[in-house]
């Protein structure tokens, strides 16, 4: 019997922890505590702690995170900075709109930037490199940061997708400048609304960040320190994300074991391949579970008739969107991977039930289609 399986469940996640937001919405409400106020600074604190930096700056959305680590690290007009060319668009946008130029590569079977990639493109005006953790996996920084050294580039994580993945206990977002967090809604620790951060061990980049986020004014003294933008987290925003990050924990733990079942049911199915890499000291919390099937849309589209939910966004992969002007150089994973990808619903939330229907659905279409 077909079933209705959503890519997330907004609901039902509220549902879980309902009491505890109700509290909090409550005491921001009857404080009056709207704008720069306590739970903003208590959430910087644990985020901070969480991610293992001595800073965290919380920003309006990923975007401004990204933008501004980039205008902190002082680049310029003429700067190359390094991106892969598979990723969501604000990646590349944020350097552009920086003022610097993107050079985009190509990617490995983990989705990630190609370290090998990486280094063959960087050259005389590289002056920084962008690693993106997608899905929930870390791109190889020990490698990364040991280029950037050798090359002295900044290093700026887009760690939007992976908080709470890390490499030997290093986590995602305090390897580079800066690591970059989104809040959207639907990502791994997601606001009621847009939301942003950075983290970092470097103070003045932290005081920057703060002042710039808010109009470039320092908020004690009153002085503007620059033309600054307003990309300030929201305190409610804030107040709402301090109470999940207690759960974030046991979240990920959930999301790993639905995974290991997709894993241990999936694995072998022809025409089939999971994001499983098995890296010694890496960990995965599955942001998403990203499939590849040779069978592409047909696929997609086989699960999206039985009720399940998935998603595809990568289909036109960004550099092929003429508006964006950039420069194609050719991208053979990439073209590859984005006619393959499709990512199956995976949330704390997700019932039994639910997990071994998407499983029958999936095996079922690659049975039939071997």
């Amino acid at each position: 019997m077909k079933q209705q399986v959503p890519f997330v469940n907004p609901p039902r996640a509220y549902a879980r922890i309902k009491s505890e937001l109700d509290q909090a919405y409550v005491d921001v409400m009857s404080k009056g505590d709207l704008i720069d106020r306590g739970q903003l600074r208590d959430f910087e604190r644990d985020l901070a702690a969480f991610v293992g930096t001595r800073y965290a700056v919380g920003l309006n959305s990923g975007y401004d995170a990204l933008h501004l680590s980039l205008r902190a690290a002082g680049l310029k007009p003429g700067d190359e900075v390094i991106v892969p060319a598979h990723t969501f668009v604000a990646s590349c946008s944020a350097i552009v709109n920086a003022g610097a130029t993107p050079v985009l590569v190509d990617v490995g079977a983990d989705f990630n930037g190609d370290v090998r990639r990486i280094e063959q493109a960087i050259g005389p005006r590289t002056r920084g490199i962008m690693p993106v953790h997608l899905s929930g996996w870390m791109a190889d920084m020990p490698a990364i940061m040991k280029l950037a050294g050798h090359h002295q580039l900044v290093v700026v994580e887009d760690a939007c997708q992976s908080l709470g993945a890390s490499i030997d206990g290093r986590q995602a977002g305090a390897w580079g400048l800066t690591g970059c967090w989104s809040f959207y809604p639907f990502k791994i620790l997601g606001a009621y609304g847009d939301g942003g951060a950075i983290t970092t061990d470097d103070e003045a980049v932290a005081s920057w960040v703060r002042r710039m986020r808010y109009n470039g004014e320092d908020r004690v003294s009153g002085e503007y320190h620059g033309h600054g933008y307003t990309a300030i987290l929201d305190n409610l925003q804030a107040a709402f994300l301090g109470v999940k990050l207690r759960h974030l924990p046991s979240w990920i733990a959930r999301r790993q074991q639905i995974a290991a079942r997709y894993r241990a049911a999936l694995a072998g199915l022809p025409g089939l391949t999971l994001p499983h890499y098995d890296r010694p000291g890496f960990t995965h919390v599955y942001q998403n579970y990203t499939v590849r099937s040779v069978h592409g849309d047909a696929f997609s589209d086989h699960l999206k008739v039985n009720g399940i939910e998935v998603l595809t966004q990568f289909r036109k992969p960004y550099y092929k969107h003429e508006a964006l002007q950039l420069e194609d150089r050719g991208f053979p994973e990439v073209e590859a991977l984005s006619r393959e990808v499709c990512s199956l619903p995976i949330y704390p939330e997700l019932e039994d039930g639910e997990i071994e229907y998407v499983i029958d659905t999936v095996a079922a279409f690659h049975r039939v289609h071997a």
